[in-house]
This record gives C-alpha cells, sequence and structure tokens, in this order.
C-alpha cells in the first residue's frame, strides 16, 4: 500500500467509527473514489485495533471501574448500582451481535462482490438512517444517563447495533439513534456507544484475525502498524472533541453530511 492510502484510510477509520456517519461505508467508498485497490483483511484488522486501542485508552478509568465494580457486585446478588449496572448493561448489549453477527456478515460478503451495489446500499443507509439520527434527535427527551440503562434499553440498541453490520448505517448512528429515542442525553448516548464500541470490534477483530490465520499471502507489517498508529491517535482526539461538544451542537450537521453523502453517491451511480 502506497503511504497515502496507509494515512487516507487509516485517518477515515479514526474520524468515522465514532462519528455517526459509518466507519465501514466509508472504507468502502474511499478506495473506490481515491482509484485505490479495496484494502486486504490484514489492513482493516490494523486499523480497528487503533480504534479499539483509543475507545479503551480513552475510557480507562471508567473501564476499570466497572471491572472493579462487577467484580465486587456480579449479576444475580441484588440490585445493581452505578458502573457495575453499566457494565452488565454492555455485557447485555453485546449479545445481539454475538447471535446475529455471522448470518449478517454473509449478506456483506455478497455485497461487497458488487460494486455498484454496495455503493447503492451504502447510499440508502446513509440517508436513511441519517433521517433516522434527526428524528430521534429532534423527539429524544434528553433526561437520562448512561447509568439509567435497564435490560430491556440494553437490548434495543443491541439489537440495532447488529443491524450496523451493513455498510452506511453506522454502529455509532444507530446506536446514539436508540439512545436519544430511549431519553438518554446525547451525551450519554454517544458515551455508551462508545464503551459498547469496545466489545464488538473485540469480536469482530478475533473473527477477522481467524480469517487472516488461513490467509497465505504476504503481510506488510510496516503498513499494518503505521495504520493502526493513525487511527488510534485520530480516533482519540475524534471521541475527546465529539463528546466535548456534542450537547452544543447536536446531531444535526451529521444528519446533513449524510444526506448530502447520500446524494453524491446516487448522482454518482446515476448520472
Amino acid at each position: 500500500m502506497e503511504t497515502s492510502q496507509i494515512a487516507l484510510l487509516s485517518s477515515v477509520q479514526g474520524i468515522t467509527e465514532f462519528l455517526p456517519i459509518s466507519s465501514s461505508g466509508h472504507l468502502i467508498l474511499a478506495p473506490l473514489l481515491f482509484g485505490y485497490a479495496l484494502q486486504g483483511l490484514a489492513f482493516d484488522v490494523a486499523v480497528h485495533l487503533g480504534t479499539l486501542l483509543a475507545v479503551i485508552g480513552y475510557f480507562r478509568r471508567e473501564i476499570a471501574a466497572m471491572a472493579v465494580a462487577m467484580a465486587t457486585a456480579p449479576y444475580g446478588r441484588g440490585p445493581l448500582t452505578g458502573e457495575a449496572r453499566l457494565g452488565w448493561m454492555l455485557v447485555l448489549a453485546t449479545l445481539p451481535v454475538v447471535v446475529l453477527g455471522l448470518p449478517l456478515k454473509a449478506v456483506l460478503e455478497v455485497l461487497r462482490g458488487d460494486e455498484r451495489l454496495i455503493a447503492l446500499v451504502i447510499a440508502a443507509t446513509t440517508i436513511g438512517f441519517g433521517l433516522l439520527l434527526w428524528w430521534a434527535d429532534a423527539r429524544g427527551r434528553r433526561r437520562r444517563d448512561e447509568h439509567g440503562i435497564g435490560w430491556r434499553d440494553a437490548l434495543t440498541i443491541g439489537l440495532l447495533q447488529a443491524v450496523a453490520i451493513i455498510p452506511g448505517t453506522s454502529r455509532s448512528g444507530i446506536t446514539i439513534t436508540a439512545g436519544l429515542l430511549l431519553g438518554l442525553t446525547r451525551q450519554a448516548a454517544s458515551r455508551f456507544s462508545f464503551l459498547l464500541a469496545i466489545p464488538t470490534i473485540l469480536m469482530a477483530g478475533a473473527l477477522e484475525s481467524l480469517e487472516l490465520l488461513g490467509d497465505e499471502a504476504p503481510v506488510d507489517w510496516l503498513a499494518l502498524a503505521l495504520g493502526a498508529a493513525i487511527s488510534f491517535v485520530v480516533a482519540y482526539l475524534t471521541i475527546h472533541f465529539f463528546l466535548k461538544f456534542i450537547e452544543r451542537v447536536s446531531m444535526l450537521p451529521f444528519v446533513l453530511y449524510r444526506l448530502l453523502l447520500g446524494a453524491v453517491i446516487l448522482g454518482l451511480l446515476y448520472l
């Protein structure tokens, strides 16, 4: 891979993984728009590793507090409060991806085989779920924080997260949308979405790594290391500034971006 391609795709992953605009869609569209060959699975794993380390690093104190609380107050021994409750709700929200991930991944593989079809799917999901995000942001009560999430809320968010395997949906976008519809503040919905990314990316990375074990193609370790490093830095900064400003700027800029991107894709396909 050329250095410019590594820098572009790593930055795209770092920015889009945690913004409600779809990282998978952008990682497919970017090579098509800039004339690069579609990157290999190993590079996807590397840049996802970078974003995973970024979210773990950013929320390291919260993760440590949840781990301690869950260990000292296991589920089932009386009512859960605070960090222990949040930790178990994240576990519960991850279960739908475990069950539905492989069937939906098979659909993704079919889509990736047809450039025109996948571009059309990305355009449709980008616009459709962008409008849903706008509606959720406008109608949501925005009164609750992430510690008030119950088991029904967690399962709802988890089920919608599974849909995000379809490119253009946006994992962060659909989980933030669900959180807003359930009455969470923008920041609370975003924080839960970002924390939920940790087990989700871990599982996806593990599955992709298993696929790589049977791949005999040579590996450019320098390109992978550079990609992971760039995606880590960009993702960390993205999380920081997104959480800092989201309560003030609302979801409207991201909705408008999604509508514009979807319209551009449809224009390129049919004009």
